[in-house]
């Protein structure tokens, strides 16, 4: 019997475990797919890559996307300890302050940005120090690349040049600007949660994990969730909770169990041969950033052509070098209309060539790519139930650019990313198109888009707050059973996700012990605006 049961050792299940096992007295038990982290390949940040659609990856394709012209997508998805933070390109963008704000003002008190802006800065040991935007001393290392390769330098250059103005902080007092990016490493290696929080939690003694073991339904004793069905070594097994059930196992596998468990829309669950427990709109609300994968051919060593002796040496004695790098290694934030209060596209600058379609082997050429995202995405799409077995992988469908809004703003944001690589910091660089748009006109870039859009590991929303759970992200008309992951976020933020999950987690775990809410920080004029003034 354990306090806690936590599905999932991911981006939130990793930091729960750690959270609710500061207090010696509980016990915490983890349950986790996938095998352990233990790969080295897994700590290498260029080799991310690799780890697609191996046995650290659930391997998830997406149902046929009407808006990409009927395409599947691959969508990694980590099943290791670490979650998809083992898999990731290790991005640290928090998103914008009005994003919290939105969620606040939807109704969900305590999500505001001032309100969780000490759980990000409590998670946070930031290599530049502590001031009123970042944390000292946290579990999770920020610092600055140590890759800084040329072609995405290059890029930010040109972007610089396009108007955009430059800034050293996407996480500081303005989102909007060009520059590098804060990356998820220690040492030049992956500072996945398992590494930051899990494995520090383990050797305390009273949080324990479970690898190889599929969650198969959420065990119920009346209406409370009592512990958790799984298959282990060909067994099936409950592991039970004292005192509460926590779902952490993200926007994709966090509704698969719950609906596996009879939690959500009733006349579905039925005509599977469920029985619904709750009828509750799980699944629904799914959406992501996409990107349009836009790459040009260069004479210059790039990424793509990293994997030397010499740099793995490199990478291996100082922690340094093109082996550091998770690709996007810069990236610009803007606003396609003037009269929009915060950005609507993001950039990621590639300092190699991605390849065309993900099923393709990488290019066997030098180049650099530009990647037009998404960040407010109006589509909805869902994830439903393949069948009633619990190895059966979930239908997924994103349903991407079903609205008006959403291949308008791609569009304008493609259209900028032409205008970056036609500035001469680029320019210069390039030496033949690869993936481009036949033309500058709306329906070329639109066709072009269709077909070489893909995820960028952003899904959100589908045990949203407000629908499915509450703003303490207890789940609806059932007791002790909670949902800690993307998938409770209403709307996603702008920008990469792995930090804002990290948050929420931090959040939540002060919510599930009844701890008062972090205050927030004092403001102080200082340098760039504010610090922290305590």
């Amino acid at each position: 019997m354990y306090d806690y049961v936590i599905v999932g050792a991911g981006s939130a299940g990793c930091v729960l475990a750690a959270r609710l096992g500061e207090d010696r007295d509980v016990r915490v038990a983890v349950i986790e797919a996938g095998p352990p982290d233990s790969e080295p390949v897994i700590h290498m940040p260029l080799a991310f890559r690799l780890l697609w659609e191996s046995r650290f990856d659930w391997g998830l394709w997406s149902e046929r996307e009407p808006g990409l012209g009927g395409r599947r997508d691959l969508l990694p998805r980590g099943r290791v300890l670490g979650g998809s933070s083992s898999l990731n390109c290790m991005i640290y963008i928090r998103g914008n302050r009005a994003d919290y704000d939105r969620w606040a003002a939807m109704g969900f008190a305590g999500w505001g940005y001032e309100d969780v802006l000490p759980y990000f800065r409590r998670a946070e040991d930031n290599e530049r120090g502590e001031s009123y935007y970042h944390g000292a001393g946290g579990p999770l290392t920020v610092s600055d690349g140590r890759s800084m390769h040329p072609l995405a330098g290059a890029c930010i250059e040109a972007a610089v040049g396009t108007g955009i103005a430059p800034t050293g902080d996407f996480n500081g007092p303005a989102q909007e600007g060009a520059g590098w990016f804060q990356l998820t490493q220690r040492n030049g290696r992956r500072c996945s949660t398992a590494a930051a929080y899990l494995h520090p939690a383990v050797a305390r003694g009273n949080a324990e994990v479970l690898t190889d073991a599929l969650a198969t339904r959420i065990v119920f004793h009346g209406d409370r969730a009592a512990g958790v069905e799984i298959l282990r070594d060909n067994t099936l097994e409950t592991v039970r909770a004292e005192r509460e059930v926590i779902a952490c196992a993200g926007a994709y596998h966090s509704p698969h169990l719950l609906l596996l468990s009879g939690i959500g829309p009733a006349g579905e669950l039925r005509a599977l041969g469920i029985e619904p427990r709750l009828d509750l709109p799980v699944g629904r609300n799914l959406h992501d950033h996409p990107i349009v994968v836009i790459v040009w051919l260069t004479d210059q060593p790039s990424l793509g052509t990293a994997m030397t002796p010499e740099n793995l040496e490199l990478f291996e004695r100082e922690g340094r070098g093109p082996l550091t790098s998770g690709f996007s290694e810069g990236g610009a934030f803007i606003r396609t209309r003037p009269e929009l209060d915060a950005p609507d596209i993001q950039f990621h600058f590639g300092g190699g060539a991605a390849p065309r379609e993900n099923a393709d082997p990488p290019i066997p050429h030098d180049g650099v790519t530009i990647l037009p995202t998404l960040l407010t995405p109006a589509s909805r799409g869902r994830v439903t139930l393949r069948n009633r077995l619990p190895h059966a992988k979930p239908r997924i469908l994103h349903n991407y650019y079903a609205t008006g809004h959403d291949t308008r703003t791609m569009i304008d944001g493609t259209r900028v990313a032409l205008e970056i690589a036609s500035r001469p910091a680029l320019r210069k660089l390039r030496k033949a198109d690869w993936a481009v748009p036949e033309s500058d006109s709306d329906a070329d870039i639109l066709h072009f888009a269709r077909h070489n859009t893909r995820t960028i590991f952003h899904p959100a929303g589908t045990c949203a707050m407000g629908t499915v759970v509450d703003s303490e992200l207890r789940v609806h008309g059932v007791e002790r059973l909670r949902v800690v992951d993307a998938s409770v976020m209403p709307t996603v933020p702008r920008g990469n996700t792995n930090a804002p999950t990290i948050m929420v987690a931090e959040k939540a775990a002060d919510l599930i012990r009844g701890l008062p809410p972090l205050p927030r920080a004092a403001h102080t004029h200082a340098e760039g605006g504010v610090v922290a003034g305590a």
